[in-house]
């Protein structure tokens, strides 16, 4: 059995040049279902948020969610898109047991959004990502695969289908393609859905939780020959998760694409799965042809036409916008562009912004974040946030280092008690008793044990070279187990010394 090899990634952007694009749905928060009255929240018992309506039976009637369509508005408006002042909802039949009513109310050919833009920034370079169009449309119900290995439907023994999420109201992103990125391809990638997702958290229209599956991610990837006319044939890898296997599913497609066209092999145009354990995609379904949806107008929806004046209500009060924000803060942190791409590239910015909130500096936040709780989160391999400490605790950390209480070693210990769960700092810190100790009463001793243990260093001292100093500082540090004010036992041990400092 042989082992495909695959290119090193130098070699495959040398050689060849990626286009991506990136289709994007978004489940939005409104309370009820896009056509019917059903609720709408995350989890619940299968099949107990249904109605006739999102089930699809006879004689029931959809009717349109004006608050799905004001979030549909407002985020093409956030994505500099026009809004069409007339437009409809299709009917797009396809037989798949998660559609209950054997077609989905979508649209087609006359999209609410269309040719808008969002700029992000990479490595400090904006790329400008050109927006297709936005549509509204209705969710699926969930397929639940049983007794495979796998949870996917080859090898499984039954399939359940859940119908609660099966009309939930759900926007489509899709972008033009994306040339002329090359190696920066995956970056750009995930920082395009980092700052989508962003823009839509900031409108307050969906909670974007990829882990929920309110926010879903569709790569599509082809390469060419550096210099060609034409595009390759694209592959499109479903229903990405993650920011960070956003960017993996498109460098993986690279590399498995580039190893084919290498060997004198045709991409196969097609979906692919994306293996979260592997970094791997694997084979879907061929996408050879055009499926034919069968398209048709929806005979039980009167179109839209959004008022032009409601539009321009709706545009004027619009949040300020994550990109702006972020400007406006660095600006306020006195931050380098280089120092804000740091920030950015930890994924920090909005956890910073909080622990600021919660009464600490901003150099205090991003000592923080970008420092021990960066290095604990790439370790763990899980995302800042969920590092396991919150910007109030963080912030009261540091509160204890301005105060005095907990000198930067002790303050590590601190926080490994807070990642572990103990509490809040000033909790953990009087439950261990790890408050630095700053009496010179109590120190005192300590510091002439140090001195009577080290006389060559103490002439020194008294000599004028007032540097040795720190090596007795240092021996007191290890007698109190780093509880000792640095600063303190300096000046007692000059003190005890008769040295001027």
């Amino acid at each position: 059995m042989s082992t495909t090899v695959l290119p090193s990634y130098d070699e495959v952007v040398e050689r060849y040049e990626p286009v991506i694009g990136l289709e994007t749905h978004v489940e939005l928060g409104t309370n009820t279902k896009m056509f019917c009255g059903c609720p709408t929240d995350f989890g619940g018992e299968p099949n107990t948020r249904v109605c006739p309506v999102c089930l699809g039976l006879p004689g029931s009637l959809p009717v349109a969610n004006r608050a799905a369509i004001e979030a549909t508005i407002r985020i093409g408006l956030a994505l500099n898109c026009s809004i069409a002042s007339w437009c409809r909802f299709a009917r797009k039949n396809y037989f798949y047991p998660d559609m209950p009513k054997n077609f989905q109310i979508s649209q087609y050919d006359e999209p609410l959004c269309v040719d808008g833009y969002l700029d992000v920034d990479v490595d400090g370079e904006t790329v400008r990502i050109g927006i297709e169009r936005v549509h509204l449309e209705e969710d699926t119900g969930k397929t639940l695969h049983v007794g495979g290995a796998t949870g996917r439907i080859h090898g499984a023994t039954e399939s359940l289908v859940d119908y609660n999420r099966a009309g939930i109201p759900l926007v489509e992103i899709v972008t033009k393609p994306i040339p002329g990125t090359g190696a920066k391809a995956p970056q750009v990638a995930r920082a395009y859905v980092t700052e989508l997702r962003d823009v839509i958290r900031s409108l307050g229209v969906s909670d974007v939780r990829m882990e929920e599956g309110s926010l879903r991610c569709d790569v599509n990837t082809s390469l060419n020959l550096v210099g060609a006319t034409e595009w390759g044939t694209r592959t499109e890898t479903k229903n990405v998760n993650s920011l960070r296997s956003v960017e993996r599913a498109v460098r993986s497609e690279m590399l498995r694409q580039a190893s084919v066209l290498d060997a004198g092999g045709r991409i196969t145009q097609e979906t692919r799965h994306f293996h979260e354990d592997t970094g791997d995609t694997t084979s879907g379904r061929s996408k050879e042809t055009a499926t034919d949806y069968r398209y048709f107008p929806e005979p039980d929806l009167v179109p839209l036409a959004p008022d032009a004046a409601w539009v321009a209500e709706l545009k004027a009060a619009l949040p300020e916008l994550p990109r702006l924000h972020r400007k406006r803060l660095q600006e306020q942190w006195g931050l380098s562009d280089l120092d804000m791409q740091s920030v950015l590239n930890a994924g920090a910015v909005e956890l910073i912004e909080q622990t600021v909130a919660a009464g600490t500096t901003p150099a205090g936040a991003r000592k923080w974040w970008l420092g021990e709780l960066s290095r604990r989160a790439n370790e763990t391999g899980v995302e800042l946030a969920a590092v396991g400490a919150t910007p109030a605790q963080v912030a009261e950390l540091q509160g204890l280092v301005d105060a005095g209480k907990l000198n930067d070693k002790l303050a590590r210990t601190v926080l490994d008690g807070v990642l572990a769960g103990e509490g809040d700092p000033a909790q953990i810190m009087a439950d261990r008793g790890l408050e630095v100790v700053s009496d010179t009463g109590a120190l005192t001793a300590a510091v002439d044990e140090a001195i009577a243990a080290n006389p060559a260093i103490a002439d020194k001292i008294r000599d004028g070279k007032v540097a040795a100093a720190g090596a007795l500082v240092g021996a007191v540090m290890k007698t109190t187990r780093g509880q000792a004010d640095a600063k303190t036992v300096r000046e007692l041990i000059l003190s005890r010394l008769g040295v001027e400092g």
